[in-house]
């Protein structure tokens, strides 16, 4: 493979998507850096790809986005970010919530650079698309084009893993969407595979299904967990809303977080309400997934070779909303 963009940044001790800009001759970037990314460039002797630069010659510096749904905070979260790294790279976006087809066939005949698709169907079968495509969802062997994934299955894992650490053993996760979502799935598996793995009671270690994932359901779900004989001790929560939800049937209990109920959330996104406890999350933290979408992008523009299977990984923060149970 011969030199890419991000060797000629590495050597210039700058940003990624400074050498992309210096190298588009963006006028964000400071003569003395342009010309000094530029000579860089020469000497370690980079060639961009000429067949991609042909394709792309006539630019329109816009990333084509379609997105799934326009109700799911995480969602809304997500697209703010990437927006304003593109925007950082020069580029602005047009977003389309129709069907993925319907929505490449609109980005076409637009001539965007690139489209990202946030797929919770995730398509198994190439698009018909005469621009590249990355993809935010699940990446898998027959993945047609570059796609990012925060590896789901491993957040709720290790979520299992840690609450086991510190002694509880019947551990409910609440968010199996009763409609299909593939997004979702992964993570109700990465629990289902974790209770087999870890040898807990699927009866006191079970998925709690839901109608969708907003606040209204969890606070449904958990109303009618806490009804049970013997409860969970721990809650691993499928999305940020439906956190809410538990916080609220929990207080409503006359219960506490976390003397009477640990939980963890499933999140990307920074907290932006002041719970009476900070919540444990789990997940991939958004600036790192829109850092790692805006670089593939800036990639397939730009002819770089890039891996079609992104795996990024999550990281768990505990707070206050967790406490070990029986000397755990």
């Amino acid at each position: 493979m011969g030199v890419t963009i991000k060797d000629i940044a590495k050597s210039a001790g700058v940003s990624y998507s400074t050498v992309s800009k210096a190298l588009r001759d963006s006028p964000l970037v400071k003569e003395p850096t342009k010309t000094r990314i530029i000579e860089i460039a020469k000497q370690l002797g980079y060639q961009p790809n000429v067949a991609a630069r042909s394709l792309v010659s006539k630019k329109s510096n816009t990333i084509g986005v379609v997105w799934p749904t326009i109700e799911r905070v995480t969602h809304s979260a997500l697209i703010t970010g990437l927006n304003k790294q593109l925007e950082q790279l020069s580029y602005t976006t047009l977003i389309s919530i129709n069907e993925m087809e319907f929505a490449i066939n609109t980005f076409n005949r637009y001539q965007v650079d690139a489209i990202v698709a946030f797929d919770d169907r995730n398509s198994k079968e190439p698009a018909n698309s005469t621009v590249p495509i990355v993809t935010y969802g699940i990446a898998h062997d027959q993945s047609p084009f570059p796609t990012v994934d925060v590896n789901r299955r491993q957040a709720i894992r290790s979520a299992v893993q840690y609450f086991m650490s510190i002694g509880h053993k019947r551990i409910c996760y609440v968010g199996d969407l009763l409609q299909e979502d593939r997004l979702q799935e992964e993570k109700v598996n990465g629990f289902k595979q974790a209770v087999k793995s870890f040898g807990l009671d699927p009866y006191y270690s079970r998925v709690v299904s839901v109608s969708d994932l907003e606040q209204y359901d969890g606070y449904e779900a958990t109303k009618k967990l806490l009804k049970d004989r013997e409860p969970p001790t721990a809650v691993i929560s499928g999305s940020h809303d439906l956190s809410k939800g538990i916080l609220r049937a929990v207080y409503e209990s006359d219960l506490s977080i976390p003397h009477d109920i640990s939980i963890i959330s499933y999140d990307n996104i920074p907290a932006t309400e002041n719970f009476e406890v900070p919540l444990s999350t789990v997940g991939v933290p958004l600036q790192l997934i829109t850092e790692k979408l805006a670089e593939v992008l800036m990639d397939v523009i730009n002819g770089e070779e890039t891996e079609k299977r992104i795996f990024l990984e999550p990281e768990l923060k505990i707070t206050e909303s967790c406490q070990p149970i029986n000397g755990g």
